[in-house]
């Protein structure tokens, strides 16, 4: 029972030790999905080029964060016309290089990691894109498209259709401040949120365990931590793994980074786990329904992949310009909570989430988070209502 404490405790205070940056990320990517709809995103990723690719990365680090809702957008934007790679690396934008991500990253693992993951992101995107070009055929592309349009629902499903987008009332500015995009705020704030909680709930629950429960010597045999130069190779093979047996995604994958980090992986093996939240068994059964077995295998081989090789190169980067911490004191926070700016900042963006769940419960927000997992078309329907 006291280890069982324990662990709920160090849960606990990493929540609350990453509280106000959930909400400052959560409130600035429910502002840009305020006044960016759906249909302009779908226009605006017709190819692979690195133009295209580009704007797939700009558009995804303004979308949400939730894993499951990413999967589920990627597979709308393709079927409305948008390339299959440049969903998939929008995709990949939308879990590696979110603010909510960043912020909380500066906050338990430190500023470089935040710089690792916003340079490694953009680089796994362009790598996974010369693999497809290398090695996806049209055949297969088409057989998704096939499956992709049976209307396979999945988790986050209506999350993904919905577009409450305010793309018309003058600068982007006065769209901003009007009474219709503060409601439009209010409810991807919330249904993020809604997305993603287990996700986060989840990855704290996880971190918190191992952190009570797994000796450092552990970690350190399971990294090759005796074995530097070895240690550099398999830590990016090693970090997906983890990621992918540990069932945990989105953001909630940081403080569980934070474990492995303290307890030896390198740097590169810690970069190569967060990126892999889009390749954990629960979301490779959604590809499996979206896009048929074929393709998942053909993501999982590829993303795992482009993810090892880019966070190796972000690793010989780093080294290089002798970026890389040298110590290992990521913030696993002590089971305790004091009275300090990390305290003040939680209790003054919990009255910015509180005003935004009242905005929400006022305006038929409810009847909208019930239709989340519905058809698309019916929760865009109800969305118009």
């Amino acid at each position: 029972m006291h280890h069982l404490v324990r662990a709920l405790s160090m849960a606990f205070a990493m929540f609350w030790e990453i509280l106000w940056a959930l909400i400052l990320g959560f409130g600035l990517s429910a502002v840009v999905q305020a006044v960016v709809s759906k249909k302009q995103m779908s226009k605006l990723l017709p190819d692979d080029s690195p133009k295209t690719l580009a704007v797939a990365c700009a558009l995804g680090a303004a979308s949400s964060s939730c894993s499951y809702a990413a999967a589920a957008l990627a597979r709308s934007l393709f079927r409305k016309g948008a390339n299959f790679t440049a969903a998939i690396g929008f995709m990949l934008a939308s879990t590696n290089l979110v603010a909510e991500l960043g912020i909380i990253m500066a906050i338990l693992l430190g500023w470089q990691f935040t710089l690792a993951e916003f340079a490694g992101g953009p680089l796994m995107v362009a790598i996974l894109a010369l693999l497809f070009r290398l090695f996806l055929k049209q055949s297969m592309v088409k057989e998704a498209q096939k499956q992709a349009e049976r209307g396979i629902a999945g988790k986050m499903e209506g999350h993904a259709a919905m577009d409450m987008s305010v793309t018309e009332g003058g600068s982007l500015w006065q769209r901003i401040r009007s009474p219709k995009s503060f409601t439009a705020i209010s409810h991807s704030f919330v249904m993020d949120w809604a997305a993603v909680w287990k996700d986060i709930a989840g990855g704290l629950l996880i971190a918190g365990a191992l952190a009570a429960w797994v000796p450092a010597a552990w970690w350190n045999r399971f990294f090759l931590t005796n074995h530097p130069q070895l240690a550099k190779w398999w830590g990016p093979v090693a970090g997906p793994i983890v990621a992918i047996l540990s069932f945990v995604c989105s953001v909630g994958n940081v403080p569980l980074a934070a474990v492995l980090w303290n307890g030896g992986s390198s740097f590169g093996g810690v970069i190569a786990f967060v990126f892999a939240d889009l390749i954990v068994l629960p979301i490779l059964n959604i590809y499996r329904k979206y896009y048929g077995a074929k393709m998942t295998a053909f993501l999982l081989v590829t993303m795992f992949a482009a993810m090892a090789v880019a966070a190796l190169a972000i690793e010989l980067l780093f080294q290089a310009l002798h970026l890389i911490p040298r110590e290992r004191h990521a913030a696993i926070v002590e089971a305790s909570i004091t009275m300090n700016y990390t305290t003040v900042l939680d209790i003054v963006f919990l009255a910015v989430a509180a005003l935004l769940l009242w905005r929400f419960f006022t305006t038929n927000g409810m009847s909208m988070l019930r239709s989340m997992n519905k058809m698309p078309g019916e929760h865009a329907h109800a969305g118009r209502r």
